[in-house]
């Protein structure tokens, strides 16, 4: 069971709050219908629901609130707006990226795109679907973990009535099963139609909450809306008269001085009043809406039939009244704040699938390789270039060699798209700042830059003995370090780009990061370690080994230095300064934001 007590959001500033002291419930084996009008605040109340809005009140799920349930995505599916995605991706490709955010496996995928009628379209590109098919995908996301509940707003937007006819013969078969479905819209009719229970609210407030043949005949026959200081008296007036007329008129009593009458007219309610010398505020013929909550009255009458109040085992004790209720605020619980989704469960398996399912990442190394091998036949053709500088395709002109350059783009693309195309929120909150996921991504990133820099070498080495034969590619005694520092300048570099884009959320922030290094960082430090040093580092193995008590292989004392002397060159210096002071404005923001790690 699905039970939402006295949800509020915050007001934001001159505005009343969007969703004011919702109370309902939503039960399993059933599908409710959350109705209101646009503007109503019904995506503002799923969101509290899902705890991605700032406000008071709780939502328990089966018993628990959502912060305290190990594995969201199968205790509730969510489509709170179009699947955001990458157009390039593949549906498939989409679907088995969000299994290991779910934690599912990936098998998954496969069945819930037969289950949505979309297991031919596997390898359709995101940017080709059609609305249809993307409500389909959407729902295909949100049945991923087999969830119980199932939270969807406006599904029905944009659909044909055959795809409308076949999204609610799907929300159907998942209540039959013992499921709870909870969707909005702002059609009365669709709603008495599908639902099994509805639950209707205007500018934020609860105002029905009946069941769908209750809502049916109350709300959507058409019926005379009167509104007059002596409602009790009219009501009984026009309820006499039809009794005596053997006539079958219904009379509701609403907010004290409001009726609606079912059964009659316009014309005929203005009679009896006239007649009775009963003052009339307002005479008006309405239909098809979802109108004031009915309250019941002191008339004795049988035919006033209130329409039922919100479920009393809901009702937080000592609360008072609808009208009553925002004097009593601070008997509410405490407000919640929003919380990131703990997604996704598998980040490194994630990870992998989003940089191998867009065409980017191929199309990215294909133009690293042809161009660092176009520079390295360039440099090699004057002899003046030294050999390093050849293999990496390194000009003085370039404040960095095109695989630096590629590498960090692919790490600014890493977070970049996060933000841009938010797959782990699909409308669940804002991108989660997770150690796990930030692990996963330098992982990930360096062994991709990795990779492109050996690639980038071995295809420079190949074009210049292809070029000018091999006499002219000596190995050099210093090779490990060289490569050392060739490796440390790609995973750097990548690095950079990749906090880059997770500090300011953009991938052009991130190429900015990376750029930063030659152009702003290596010039000051250049002039920071400018003279003549009068210290030295000889023996800082055997020290440290001191230090830590441990004993390594002396062996690795070599390597050690050799990494030392790395980052003591202006580049390296230059990228472990960039990078610290990135990752802690990665942390810092995290902490202001009150991320969930």
């Amino acid at each position: 069971m699905l039970q939402a007590i006295g949800l509020t959001s915050t007001p934001r500033r001159g505005r009343e709050p969007a969703v004011r002291d919702l109370t309902f419930e939503a039960r399993p084996g059933a599908v409710t219908a959350l109705l209101g009008a646009p503007g109503s605040g019904k995506t503002t109340a799923l969101r509290l629901m899902l705890e991605l809005e700032p406000g008071r009140g709780i939502t328990y799920f089966r018993g628990r609130p959502l912060h305290r349930i190990a594995h969201p995505a199968r205790e509730v599916g969510v489509l709170l707006a179009a699947v955001p995605g990458h157009p390039a991706r593949t549906v498939r490709g989409q679907l088995r990226m969000l299994c290991a955010a779910a934690g599912v496996p990936v098998t998954r995928a496969d069945e819930v795109l037969e289950a949505v009628g979309l297991a031919e379209l596997h390898d359709q590109r995101l940017g080709t679907l059609s609305t249809g098919m993307e409500r389909r995908l959407g729902l295909a996301a949100a049945l991923l973990g087999d969830p119980h509940a199932l939270l969807l707003d406006q599904p029905a937007t944009g659909l044909s009535p055959r795809e409308a006819a076949w999204l609610h013969a799907l929300l159907r078969t998942h209540a039959d099963r013992g499921g709870t479905v909870l969707c909005t819209t702002d059609d009365a009719k669709e709603a008495a139609r599908v639902a099994d229970h509805v639950v209707a609210i205007d500018e934020g407030r609860l105002i029905a909450d009946q069941d769908a043949a209750a809502f049916a005949r109350t709300r959507l026959r058409p019926r005379v809306a009167v509104r007059t200081p002596h409602a009790a008296r009219l009501a009984a007036v026009v309820t006499r008269e039809a009794r005596a007329a053997q006539r079958s008129v219904e009379v509701v009593t609403e907010n004290g001085n409001r009726l609606s009458v079912y059964g009659s007219s316009c014309a005929e309610i203005g009679e009896t009043a006239f007649r009775h010398g009963v003052l009339l505020h307002q005479l008006a013929d309405e239909s098809g809406d979802t109108g004031p909550r009915p309250e019941p009255e002191s008339d004795p009458e049988p035919t006033a039939e209130p329409a039922p109040e919100a479920p009393a085992a809901l009702v937080p004790a000592g609360a008072e009244p609808t009208g009553e209720r925002d004097a009593q605020a601070e008997a509410l619980p405490p407000p919640l704040r929003p919380k990131p989704v703990r997604s996704p469960l598998h980040p490194l398996r994630y990870e992998l699938r989003r940089l191998l399912g867009v065409p980017a990442t191929p199309l990215i190394t294909a133009a690293v390789l042809v161009a660092s091998a176009a520079i390295a036949v360039l440099l090699a053709r004057t002899g003046r270039t030294p050999l390093p500088a050849v293999i990496a395709a390194w000009p003085g002109l370039l404040p960095l060699p095109p695989a630096a350059l590629g590498a960090g783009l692919l790490g600014a693309l890493s977070f970049g798209d996060e933000f841009r195309y938010p797959v782990l929120s699909s409308g669940r909150g804002p991108v989660p700042r997770r150690l796990g996921l930030l692990a996963a991504k330098m992982a990930v990133t360096a062994a991709t830059a990795l990779l492109l820099a050996l690639l980038v070498a071995v295809a420079d080495l190949e074009a210049l003995r292809v070029v000018y034969g091999e006499h002219l590619i000596p190995v050099p005694e210093n090779w490990p370090s060289l490569c050392a520092s060739w490796a440390g300048l790609a995973v750097g570099c990548a690095w950079a780009g990749l906090l880059g884009a997770g500090v300011f959320r953009a991938t052009g922030a991130g190429m900015a990061a990376v750029l930063a290094v030659p152009v702003l960082m290596v010039p000051l430090v250049r002039k920071a370690l400018m003279g003549p040093s009068v210290r030295s580092i000889a023996g800082l193995p055997g020290r440290l080994r001191e230090l830590s008590w441990t004993h390594w292989p002396y062996e690795a004392d070599r390597w050690l230095m050799g990494a030392v002397h790395v980052v003591a060159q202006p580049v390296g210096a230059a990228l472990v300064l960039s990078l610290t002071a990135l990752i802690c404005a990665y942390l810092l923001t995290g902490l202001r934001r009150r991320a969930r790690w």
